[in-house]
């Protein structure tokens, strides 16, 4: 398939009046069409030239070409200390012979005796250059070179040297590799269905275009979903799946140095762990089962077995019909859940110092990482406090209301009010991150630990907001088998499909209480993104199941 057919062509912007900015315009196109046929006609001398040498005629045949399968095998082993990574290829290596691997991200041919081609590994590049020199680089070599499909994987050998500019098409500006040897690995197929460059283009670049008369390829989300493994090689993307695992990183680290246990819940149950209809229903050798919503029941199972302070990273499914920026179908939940000496309030405690040192973590550990995401997705750095700001549900109501939204009585804040609420808190306490408390019980789930004060309109629970979008939601937990079985009842959930779960309270359990966040959102929001499916690899929503 070609590109053309799976990607938006932005439309070109009405002509101008102005007879001089026509002809500018005439004029960059004339340029631009004359520089097409001089690369087409040096690749037609090229081609003429080369057409009647062989690899048989050429006796530096061995030192390019495609390495047969056999060699792929894991036929030898080698000393992989004997390769370089182009991140460390720096100016103090000139004159030291390398060996890298990547994929050619650009290739331009330059006469019949010379080619340049741009090597990428893991976000980083370096520009090679292959020239013909008796013994070493045929003229068969750089028609190899030449022939390579964007997005193929090789093997350079070579020597560093500085140029006496820095080359500004490549992350390494200083350094380029003069080639000796060539060897493609793998062939990337001509024609790719999404270009790399055009997927990495952001929404400024392509309305400065618009601007100046030019026209570039958009490529819409749904057509980057479809060919995710291209569309992942953009170097933002490659930024939000490191910062993704940064998240995850500071998040373990941070709960073990805190005396928190790893745990891994089964995701296949009998019952709703949520309550409410929106579950995966499946057969389980002939029983009604379900994919869980959260671990939440066994995370606290788990504190009945006197683990103490426990978490887990690791899937959640909602079966919700949710088609919104940041709902998906399958997520990745960072759960939390421990024992609590006399409130909840330690509970948030928990979540202030994680996520200020999980924020201090991305500041600090991820700068390239965020610079590549903020030059496609341009984004402010997250405010946030040393110590996080904590509101009241009813605090937040009123903020509301000063500024005539209002809020159903007992009810629960819609997308609308948490984000106006977010502005309001963003401008009078200078923080976008921000925890809101006592919610009302009615929209809390059935586990959650009513108010001392008013049982049976408030409860024990908290939600937590980044840029006025709420990813985290926790509280005190009930431990008493009987109101548990009662508020089961009451959210419509069949007791005798979590009766295990609500035995184990009977058996003497502790005061605790834990939260929820999605990996997806805190990433999203972090790195002020517009569409949750920017950070899930491959996403799952009611339309998605593939690829």
């Amino acid at each position: 398939m070609s590109s053309s057919e799976t990607q938006e062509q932005v439309p070109p912007p009405s002509q101008p009046d102005n007879a001089a900015a026509i002809s500018k315009k005439a004029a960059k196109k004339e340029a631009a069409k004359q520089e097409k046929l001089r690369r087409k006609q040096e690749l037609a001398a090229l081609s003429a030239t080369t057409s009647n040498l062989s690899v048989e005629d050429d006796p530096l045949a061995a030192n390019y070409g495609d390495i047969p399968l056999v060699e792929l095998q894991s036929k030898t082993p080698v000393d992989v200390n004997n390769w370089s990574r182009i991140e460390t290829l720096v100016p103090s290596l000139k004159g030291q012979q390398v060996l890298i691997r990547g994929r050619v991200q650009t290739i331009r041919p330059v006469g019949k005796k010379m080619a340049f081609l741009v090597i990428r590994e893991n976000g980083y590049t370096v520009q090679c250059l292959v020239q013909v020199q008796p013994d070493i680089v045929s003229i068969q070599m750089v028609k190899f070179a030449a022939s390579l499909s964007r997005e193929s994987i090789v093997d350079v050998e070579g020597e560093i040297s500085v140029p006496d500019a820095a080359i500004k098409a490549a992350t390494q500006q200083n350094v380029e590799v003069q080639v000796r040897k060539l060897y493609c690995v793998s062939r990337a197929v001509p024609n790719l269905p999404i270009n790399i460059e055009d997927a990495a283009r952001s929404e400024v670049e392509i309305e400065k275009a618009l601007q100046e008369g030019e026209q570039f390829v958009r490529v819409n989300q749904d057509t980057r979903l479809n060919f995710r493994v291209l569309d992942l090689r953009t170097p933002a993307n490659q930024g939000i799946f490191r910062i993704q695992s940064q998240v995850g990183n500071a998040f373990r680290q941070f709960l073990l140095s805190e005396g928190f246990v790893e745990i891994h819940t089964p995701k296949l149950i009998a019952g709703s762990s949520e309550g409410g209809a929106a579950v995966f229903r499946l057969d389980y050798k002939g029983q009604p089962a379900c994919l869980a919503q959260s671990p939440q029941l066994h995370k606290q199972m788990s504190l009945c077995g006197d683990l103490g302070r426990v978490f887990e990273i690791g899937p959640v499914f909602r079966a919700e019909d949710s088609y919104t920026h940041r709902h998906l179908c399958e997520f990745t939940g960072l759960d939390i859940e421990m024992e609590i000496k006399k409130h909840y309030f330690e509970v948030m405690d928990v979540v202030d110092r994680l996520f200020v040192t999980l924020f201090d973590s991305l500041n600090q550990n991820c700068k390239k990482e965020l610079e590549a995401v903020r030059k496609q997705y341009p984004f402010e750095p997250l405010k946030y406090l040393r110590k996080t700001l904590r509101l009241t549900y009813e605090e937040g109501v009123q903020m509301l209301k000063e500024v005539g939204i209002e809020i159903e009585p007992f009810g629960d804040l819609n997308t609308e009010a948490e984000r106006k609420l977010g502005q309001l808190v963003a401008e009078k306490y200078g923080t976008e991150f921000y925890i809101l408390y006592r919610y009302p019980l009615a929209i809390r789930p059935f586990y959650t630990m009513p108010c001392y004060d008013n049982p049976e309109e408030y409860s024990n629970s908290f939600d937590v907001f980044i840029r006025g979008e709420e990813i985290i939601s926790g509280a005190q937990r009930v431990h008493k088998p009987d109101l548990l079985e009662k508020r089961a009842e009451a959210w419509g959930i069949d007791v005798k499909t979590i009766s295990t779960y609500i035995d184990s309270f009977r058996y003497g359990a502790p005061l605790h209480g834990g939260f929820g966040v999605g990996l997806e959102r805190v990433v999203m929001l972090f790195c002020g993104l517009n569409n949750i499916r920017k950070t899930s690899l491959f996403p799952r929503d009611p339309l998605r199941l593939a690829p």
